[in-house]
């Protein structure tokens, strides 16, 4: 009941710090100091009369004090990217290695941001801290931006009087990770436009250039081979219902969106097809088992329980296949399996994993062992993506020569033949 009683004190307390913060205003300073030089900046305050206290306070004389103006479009780092969380944490990392304290980190790191949104938020935590608050508290109030893995970790570097250790090693993890997302999102690009554009120079030579052909050919009065035949029956179905074929695509994407976001079981369907495509499935398993290894790895080093670490790591794979599997682990490892033994049920880990883990398990270096296992298959998916974007580059010149060649070949064969035939 007393812990209950002090939770709710807690959550209380941070919310009413939540809600003083979002109160500040940016404000742009103008002031001279005790040389006379003049000096401008930037200050978050609840007023402007705040605002020059504190330039006294410091002993420099306020010129001007007015409210920052929004920009012209919009407001500036509208979202806070992983990108961002990733660099925020080497830099946080980096800080408290070298001695500064945590508070006047926060502070340094808010001041060099052009992402407002991200600035004010580690404004706010900055704020929660000087309340008293642990970081990994501070950091609970923004759970999108720093989830329960990261806090996680926070709290077990905390709790061990290692947090400036713990940090850098979040730092290399979280870089790691968002080199390995850019990796995936590069492999799955180019198919994506190799695609787009094709449909795109197709649905522009069936409505604009068809046409002009077909009006020829009308007046010449001349037979049609099959393929043009064909070529020109595509160009009326398109002028005529070009609004159908798009809504059509456009629907057919959105449905799929929608329904991955909504039926777990659509989504668990979609993530099983994805891994059992030729080459770009090979891709997503090789990063999958370099985010759990890495990912269970990094907790395991900070000293967060291994049961209590997989259900955080099953969300960090990127994949619903291989979370649910991690989860079944975490079952298995509760009732006093071993993690390899485990992984070995799933049937989704290679025997080299599975091996490596039952060495580090044995040998008393675990984490060692998967940050090997991590580091293999981030190479691995490194040589995979590139070796793809090499093979792509011909292709997508393949495809498109096949789309359009086709579509023009079509056109000039009846030009062809009557010239045959003079």
């Amino acid at each position: 009941m007393a812990t209950a009683t002090a939770t709710a004190k807690n959550t209380a307390k941070l919310a009413a710090q939540r809600a003083q913060v979002s109160a500040l205003t940016m404000y742009e300073w103008v002031a001279l100091d005790k040389r006379g030089k003049r000096m401008k900046g930037e200050m978050t305050a609840k007023n402007a009369s705040l605002v020059k206290a504190e330039l006294r306070r410091q002993g420099m004389n306020p010129q001007t004090v007015r409210e920052r103006g929004k920009p012209l479009f919009g407001s500036t780092g509208s979202t806070v990217k992983p990108g961002d969380v990733a660099i925020f944490s080497r830099q946080i990392a980096t800080m408290m290695a070298s001695g500064v304290p945590m508070v006047q980190a926060f502070e340094i790191i808010a001041d060099g941001q052009k992402n407002v949104r991200f600035k004010n938020m580690l404004t706010d935590v900055k704020q929660t801290i000087e309340g008293g608050a642990a970081l990994h508290e501070a950091l609970a109030k923004y759970p999108i931006q720093f989830d329960e893995l990261y806090r996680n970790l926070v709290h077990a570097g905390e709790s061990a009087g290692v947090l400036d250790t713990v940090l850098d090693t979040v730092a290399t993890y979280k870089e790691r990770m968002e080199n390995t997302k850019a990796k995936i999102k590069k492999a799955l690009f180019y198919p994506t436009m190799v695609v787009a554009v094709a449909m795109l120079v197709s649905m522009i030579m069936l409505l604009f250039v068809v046409p002009v052909f077909a009006q020829t050919f009308k007046d010449a009065g001349a037979e049609l081979p099959v393929p043009t035949q064909i070529v020109m029956n595509a160009s009326e179905f398109m002028k005529a219902y070009w609004w159908l074929v798009i809504g059509s695509i456009v629907g057919t994407v959105v449905a799929i969106v929608m329904a991955n976001k909504r039926s777990p079981k659509f989504a668990h369907f979609l993530d099983r097809v994805a891994l059992r495509l030729p080459v770009m499935g090979d891709i997503l398993r090789k990063s999958a088992i370099a985010r759990f290894a890495r990912t269970l790895g990094v907790t395991f080093r900070a000293g967060v329980p291994l049961v209590e670490a997989m259900e955080a790591v099953a969300g960090a794979t990127g994949s619903i296949v291989y979370g649910e599997a991690v989860l079944q682990m975490r079952d298995d490892v509760a009732v006093g399996h071993q993690l390899q033994l485990s992984m070995r049920q799933t049937g989704l880990f290679p025997n080299m994993v599975v091996q490596m883990t039952a060495i580090g398990e044995e040998s008393g270096a675990l984490d060692h062992m998967l940050f090997k296992v991590a580091e293999f298959y981030e190479e691995e998916v490194n040589t995979a993506v590139d070796t793809l974007s090499t093979l792509l580059e011909p292709l997508i010149m393949v495809i498109l020569g096949v789309v359009v060649g086709g579509m023009v070949i079509a056109l000039y064969l009846p030009i062809f033949k009557l010239a045959g035939t003079v």
